[in-house]
């Protein structure tokens, strides 16, 4: 199952203002509260979300620099050959009190708004697998 292909759903929770300069995209200040980042991994789901959980010493993507700074409390998956990122972040900018912060994080490969999106208390997961429709019933949380 190592090279399970999938889509992940990071909640981390930041317990205090940060300012963060995310690679070349830019500086800026991220409020304490919950983040949902949302990515796929068609190369090999679990050892990407475990990187993303440990972090790592180079910064691939977006959310390494968040990742040093705000802690993963949740992991939401689903295994899957589909590449379903953008459906996921598009239901979870649709969540009550949800929030796009930082345009363009995480979703330099599409036209997606962000795949990082901003709560100020947690979002509920069985109300993100309800948005996300009967495609994606199998959604499991870690």
């Amino acid at each position: 199952m190592a090279r399970a292909k999938g889509t992940y759903a990071l909640l981390l929770f930041l317990d205090k203002k940060t300012t963060i300069t995310v690679g070349k995209l830019a500086t800026f200040s991220f409020p304490r509260g919950y983040y949902l980042y949302i990515g796929s991994a068609l190369g090999g789901l679990f050892p990407r979300v475990e990187r993303h959980i440990k972090g790592g010493r180079k910064f691939h993507w977006h959310i390494d620099y968040l990742r040093q700074w705000a802690e993963v409390v949740e992991v939401w998956y689903l295994v899957s050959e589909e590449r379903l990122e953008c459906a996921w972040a598009l239901a979870a900018a649709e969540m009550p009190k949800a929030q796009v912060l930082v345009e363009g994080f995480g979703s330099s490969e599409c036209r997606c708004r962000s795949h990082l999106i901003y709560y100020p208390s947690a979002p509920s997961f069985e109300e993100f697998r309800g948005r996300l429709g009967e495609g994606n019933k199998n959604l499991e949380k870690m």
